[in-house]
């Protein structure tokens, strides 16, 4: 980590929590401060941790006491890239508002940070570079949509986690299971060795992180059980399917890293 990076992590305070959630929203805003102050677009970088905590620019905006166009202009690069202090504010005022809703986000975090998980469950966890549409994914492992949402409620895609369905329903527990979503829940949750696609929506349906795109791998859309799609369609979770053999599904979701490097 840069000098920069560390002091923006040491900068930011965790007053406002207790026990084992302000021990984990301290690293959890070591994270945060530090991967914006890294990145090659930290605009992109801020908006993807505000929209994971579900928090809007314009309530961001009105906790800083700044416009919400302070707000936008960082997040479009609009902006000359927000120095150490303003990313460890913005960064402070994120967790503060989980905090006052509840902390779950803070502490869905939990597992991600303490670290270890049954290996075998997962192909492949990875963080893109740069955002992917969830049209554009669809495309490069030739997907066929199950179900969509209103335009509103379909996000980028920052990563993918492919997951053996039947090992993760088997061997995880709820704590572990949020591991699963690396970083960031704007992610594609891909899901093989599945019969009908509904244990894994199931799954999805009661855990506090919810995924910008699932995807089925296995079967035709036709096949996926309509139970699935219902709750695809609740949760507003993009659902597809894709019957691409693994490998090369593997080697089609990194190729986008190869185009944006």
């Amino acid at each position: 980590m840069t000098e920069n990076a560390a002091n923006a992590s040491m900068s930011v305070s965790v007053s406002g929590t207790n026990g084992n959630v302000s021990n984990i929203r301290n690293r959890l805003a070591e994270k945060m401060a530090g991967e914006i102050t890294l990145s090659d677009n930290p605009g992109d970088t801020l908006k993807k941790w505000r929209s994971v905590f579900e928090i809007s620019q314009t309530d961001l905006a009105a906790n800083l006491k700044v416009s919400p166009s302070v707000i936008s202009d960082y997040e479009s690069g609009r902006r000359k890239s927000p120095g150490i202090f303003i990313i460890s504010k913005i960064v402070d005022s994120i967790l503060d508002m989980d905090v006052a809703r509840g902390g779950a986000k803070i502490r869905s975090y939990e597992g991600i940070l303490q670290g270890g998980f049954h290996t075998d469950v997962i192909y492949d966890i990875h963080e893109y570079l740069s955002p992917i549409s969830v049209e554009d994914m669809t495309k490069l492992i030739k997907g066929e949509v199950a179900y969509i949402p209103p335009s509103e409620h379909i996000k980028p895609l920052y990563g993918y986690t492919i997951i053996d369905s039947l090992k993760a329903i088997l061997q995880l527990s709820y704590n572990e299971f949020q591991k699963l979503y690396g970083w960031s829940s704007e992610r594609a949750m891909i899901f093989t060795n599945v019969s009908t696609g509904r244990s894994p929506m199931v799954a999805l349906r009661v855990t506090n992180l919810k995924p910008a795109l699932v995807v089925i791998h296995g079967l035709l859309a036709s096949q996926v059980d309509p139970i699935a799609i219902k709750i695809a369609e609740i949760e507003r979770v993009p659902l597809i399917s894709s019957v691409m053999p693994i490998n090369e599904l593997n080697r089609a979701l990194q190729s986008h890293d190869a185009k944006h490097q």
